[in-house]
């Protein structure tokens, strides 16, 4: 049985720089920052005080007002993505409910709700406990509700893999389509953790930078003066469908799904095997699948989070998988403008990502500003460039040795 192929038909994003594609469109064009010091709590005390937030985020813009208490900030994020690429997607009656699929998922799930009941537990007793706590903090009510809103009744998903969650997730929805298990499915991930114990916990690992003094310019892939990455939340949604039940719905196509590949490193459970063995066989899984050449890709969306190792890791990594041809492909950090989203990020940089195929253009790493002498590729510094991307390349990384790639296609028919 011959595979369905993979397309794109819906894009939903809420972002640091920009609630909505447009938006986010427009704050990846001017090379916007959405880094600045943490409001969602007093940080004052804290090693870290600064952060990549949503501004003047209204779930009632999105959800109905009396359940809008009983979901966390993570699913507030996922539903308003997910609503903005199913109407992106023109999904409507005129589908099988039984044969689309969510798979959402999260790093760290609802831990602003856990950290709130788990103050209260302590303050005033078990029994003052919200009802809703499970339903809040577990990963997979976020695609639960999503379904239940919309009544898709196929498969709901949301794998769990550090902050390359989301892209396995997608990776995972191409599969289940390109089965037939599903025609449709709404596919990504979210996060929302800013609390004073998920800041404080990834600030005593020494993961996050200590910029305070200059938020904006904190996040700073690939440059020789990266300390760290700059925590983000948001989230990014993609509707993957199979190009025959697009084509019979007469849906607009982003881009093709056309690469998935994944592995494990096998050797911490933080840092990344300096050999970069697994990173580079994870993309070139995914190469192969795609069936692409490596002189096909004409841009890497990099994990790139700003840290000394990871970036220095991924880059070793591209130069061994691409040789020569490395210095000739333009490789950019979104995070560079949004932060890191952790379990969402790979979703929300997809986004940018498609929209790159879609649009034509490579957008920015911001803060590039002084050369490694170890990091010697094409970071495209600062400003976007417009450049017809048939081919693009997005790679994801976690803790725990999670390695994910996946490939996006020009669309042609």
């Amino acid at each position: 049985m011959e595979k369905e192929r993979v397309v794109i038909t819906g894009l939903g994003v809420v972002s640091p720089i920009g609630i909505g594609k447009d938006a986010f469109l427009d704050g990846l064009k001017s090379g916007k920052s959405g880094v600045s010091k943490i409001s969602s709590f007093d940080a004052s005390n804290y090693s870290v005080q600064i952060g990549a937030e949503i501004k003047d985020f209204n779930p009632e813009n999105y959800i109905d007002k009396k359940e809008i208490s009983r979901l966390d900030r993570v699913q507030h994020f996922a539903f308003a993505a997910a609503k903005e690429a199913i109407e992106d997607a023109k999904i409507g009656s005129d589908i099988d409910p039984e044969r689309v699929g969510v798979y959402v998922t999260s790093g760290i799930g609802g831990v602003i709700s856990l950290e709130q009941q788990i103050l209260v537990n302590k303050e005033k007793g078990p029994t003052r406990v919200s009802p809703f706590l499970v339903t809040q903090m577990i990963i997979d009510a976020i695609p639960a509700y999503i379904a239940l809103k919309y009544g898709f009744r196929g498969e709901t998903n949301a794998a769990v893999a550090a902050c390359a969650s989301s892209a396995k997730t997608i990776g995972l929805a191409m599969l289940a389509i390109e089965r037939g298990d599903l025609d449709i499915i709404v596919a990504g991930g979210s996060e929302a953790p800013f609390t004073p114990t998920a800041v404080a916990a990834f600030a005593v690992m020494r993961a996050l930078s200590k910029r305070n003094d200059d938020p904006e310019h904190a996040s700073r892939p690939f440059d020789k003066n990266r300390d760290g990455f700059v925590m983000g939340e948001g989230a990014g949604i993609l509707v993957l469908e199979s190009l025959t039940s697009a084509k019979k719905r007469g849906a607009h196509i982003y881009a093709e799904l056309v690469g998935y590949g994944t592995t494990t490193d096998a050797y911490h459970v933080t840092a990344p095997d300096p050999t970069a063995k697994e990173v580079i066989r994870a993309m070139e899984l995914a190469l192969n699948k795609a069936n692409v050449k490596k002189e096909d890709v004409s841009y890497i969306n990099a994990h790139g989070t700003s840290t000394p190792l990871n970036d220095k890791n991924e880059t070793f990594a591209i130069k061994q998988l691409f040789g020569d041809i490395a210095y000739k492909i333009p490789v950019s950090s979104t995070k560079s403008q949004i932060g890191h989203l952790l379990g969402a990020a790979a979703s929300v940089e997809s986004v940018a990502t498609v929209l790159s195929i879609e649009k034509g253009m490579i957008f920015p790493t911001i803060n590039y500003e002084e050369k490694d002498p170890e990091l010697d590729l094409d970071y495209v510094p600062n400003t976007p460039r417009e450049a017809n991307v048939k081919v693009a390349l997005k790679n994801s990384f976690g803790f725990g040795g999670h390695n994910v790639a996946l490939v996006f296609k020009k669309f042609e028919g």
